[in-house]
C-alpha cells in the first residue's frame, strides 16, 4: 500500500478551474443521465420500443466516438480552452435541438449532434486537469470534477424530473441550455489560456499524430481500460427508471427523492474518494471500489418488491462503488500520455470508451424485454455481464497500476 503522499494546496486560480470545469461537467453529465429517467415518459409519448430507446441512448456515444477519433489528431494543436469553447457550443446545438424533437427519428438526430460535440468536452476536461495539476493532486481534482455528476443527481435530475412532470419531457433540455450558457461565459471569461504544450515540439501532420498515438503500446493497456469502464452505466442506467416503477414497484413521483438523497451522498463521496486516491494509493482505491460494485449490482439487479428505503440505501451504495473506480482510474490513467499527446490520449480514450458504451447500450436495448404489463425482463442478466466487466477491468487496471509508479509520475 502506498504511504502517504504529500498534500500540495490549491492556488486561488487553480480552485477556480476546478470549480468552473465542474460546472461545466454538471450540463455535460445532467444531460446525458436525464435521457434516463425520461424513458418512461419518452417511450410512449414517442412511440419507442426498447430497443429503439437503447438506440437513441446508444447514438449519443456512438457519435462521440466517431468525434473523438477525428479531433484527436487536432487535440494538441490548440490552447485547450478555446477547443473546449468550440466543442461547447456544439453541445448546446444539440441539446436545443434534443428540446425541440417531437418524433422519435428527430430524437434520434438531436442525439447524434450532441454526442458529436458533447462526447469530446470531457476528453478536454481531462487534458486540462493533467497540464493544470500535478500527479499528486490529480485524485482530488477528479473527486471535485466528479461532483458534478453528484449536482446533476441532487439539483438537475429531480428538478428535471420535476419540469417534465409538470409541462413535459422538452422541459428538461431547455433548462439545461439555460444553465449551459453562463458555465460557457465562466470558462470563456475567466480561464486563461491553457496553450503551455503549444511551445513544445509537435508533429506536422494531425493523422500522422493521431497514428502515432494509435499504435503507441504503451496505451493500448489503458485504451482497453477505458472501454470496460463504462459498460455497468450503459447497460443498467437507461432502463433504471422502467426497471423502479415497472418491476420494483415505486410510484414516478418518488423517483426525485431517489435521484436526491443518492446524489447529496455523493456529494460527499466523490471528494473522499479523491482524497483516498492520492493518499492511499489510485489502485487500492480502485479495488476497494471494485469490490463494492459487483456486490451492490448482483443486490441492484435482482431486486423484487422493495420498499422506498432499501431501493435508496442500495442506489447509494452502488454509486459509492462506481465513484470508487472511475476517479482513481481517470487519475491514474492521467499520468500514462506525455504532454505533447495528452488531448489526442484522451481524445481517442474518450472515443473508444463512447463507442463501448453504445455497445453497451444497444447489447441492454438486445437483452431487456418488456412484458404485456410493462414489467422488464432479463435485467438481472445485465447485471451479470456488469460484473464480469467490472472484475476484467481490476485486472486491467494491476497491469496499468505497474505501468505508472505513482511517486515518480507526474
Amino acid at each position: 500500500m502506498s504511504t502517504k503522499a504529500p498534500r500540495e494546496r490549491f492556488t486561488r486560480y487553480q480552485v477556480f478551474v476546478v470549480a468552473a470545469l465542474a460546472f461545466l461537467q454538471f450540463t455535460l453529465i445532467l444531460d446525458f443521465m436525464i435521457i434516463s429517467p425520461l424513458g418512461a415518459m419518452m417511450m410512449p409519448d414517442l412511440h419507442m420500443s426498447p430497443q429503439q430507446f437503447g438506440l437513441a441512448v446508444s447514438s449519443y456515444a456512438f457519435a462521440a466516438g466517431l468525434s473523438g477519433i477525428v479531433a484527436a489528431g487536432f487535440a494538441d494543436r490548440f490552447d485547450r480552452k478555446r477547443l473546449l469553447l468550440f466543442f461547447y457550443a456544439g453541445f448546446m446545438l444539440g441539446t436545443l435541438l434534443c428540446a425541440l424533437a417531437n418524433t422519435y427519428h428527430l430524437l434520434l438526430l438531436a442525439r447524434i449532434v450532441t454526442g458529436l460535440f458533447g462526447g469530446v468536452i470531457g476528453s478536454i476536461v481531462l487534458a486540462i486537469a493533467t497540464d493544470l495539476f500535478d500527479f499528486q493532486m490529480r485524485g482530488r481534482v477528479m473527486g471535485y470534477i466528479q461532483t458534478a455528476f453528484a449536482a446533476s443527481q441532487v439539483l438537475g435530475l429531480p428538478a428535471g424530473l420535476f419540469f417534465a412532470n409538470h409541462w413535459s419531457w422538452h422541459a428538461p433540455f431547455l433548462a439545461i441550455i439555460a444553465v449551459a450558457v453562463p458555465a460557457g461565459l465562466i470558462i470563456a471569461f475567466g480561464m486563461k489560456p491553457v496553450s503551455a504544450h503549444l511551445g513544445l515540439k509537435q508533429e506536422r501532420s494531425p493523422f500522422m499524430h493521431l497514428t502515432h498515438t494509435v499504435s503507441d503500446r504503451r496505451y493500448w493497456l489503458a485504451f482497453l481500460l477505458t472501454m470496460l469502464l463504462p459498460t455497468g452505466g450503459y447497460m443498467l442506467m437507461p432502463f433504471g427508471t422502467a426497471f423502479m416503477v415497472n418491476d420494483i414497484g415505486l410510484a414516478l413521483t418518488v423517483l426525485p427523492t431517489i435521484y436526491l438523497v443518492t446524489g447529496l451522498s455523493t456529494v460527499f463521496v466523490g471528494p473522499l474518494v479523491g482524497k483516498a486516491a492520492d493518499r492511499f494509493g489510485k489502485f487500492n482505491t480502485f479495488l476497494f471500489g471494485s469490490i463494492v460494485t459487483v456486490i451492490m449490482v448482483l443486490i441492484w439487479t435482482s431486486l423484487g418488491h422493495e420498499p422506498l428505503w432499501v431501493v435508496i440505501l442500495i442506489n447509494v451504495l452502488l454509486f459509492a462503488g462506481i465513484f470508487s473506480r472511475m476517479i482513481p482510474a481517470q487519475a491514474l490513467v492521467s499520468a500514462i500520455p506525455e504532454v505533447t499527446k495528452r488531448g489526442a490520449f484522451n481524445a481517442i480514450s474518450a472515443s473508444l470508451q463512447q463507442l463501448a458504451g453504445g455497445v453497451s447500450a444497444a447489447v441492454a436495448g438486445a437483452v431487456i424485454v418488456e412484458a404485456a404489463d410493462g414489467t422488464i425482463l432479463h435485467f438481472n442478466w445485465l447485471g451479470y455481464i456488469v460484473m464480469c466487466t467490472t472484475l476484467a477491468s481490476l485486472a486491467l487496471m494491476y497491469f496499468v497500476h505497474r505501468q505508472v509508479p505513482e511517486k515518480a509520475a507526474r
